[in-house]
């Protein structure tokens, strides 16, 4: 579809600009409706009563333990897993072993 857009009043450029944004909201509402169908038969597929029961059914995540504590802050603790934290790092920089700071 080639339109010359040089040849349009701004009225009709408005009016195109309008329709195409309704027409792209429709089209991802329609997208999303068929995504939930197609999870919810996945659901049923897999014994679940619902969609919100299969979610409702993953295991929480476990919050890892504390391996690690703050030397004169004994509220900030480190599991170990996942990016150092700051006064981890800053620690380690000043010269301090890891091992110090084991819980």
């Amino acid at each position: 579809m080639d339109i010359n857009y040089n040849n349009l009043s701004l009225e009709q450029l408005k009016e195109i600009n309008k329709k195409s944004a309704a027409a792209i909201a429709d089209f991802e509402t329609r997208r999303k409706k068929e995504a939930i169908q197609k999870a919810i038969e996945i659901a049923k597929a897999a014994g679940f009563a619902s969609l919100e029961d299969m979610l409702a059914a993953q295991p929480a995540k476990q919050k890892a333990e504390p391996k690690y504590r703050h030397l004169e802050n004994p509220e900030l603790t480190w599991s170990g897993r996942g990016r150092k934290p700051g006064w981890i790092i800053e620690a380690l920089d000043a010269g301090k072993s890891l091992d110090e700071f084991a819980i």
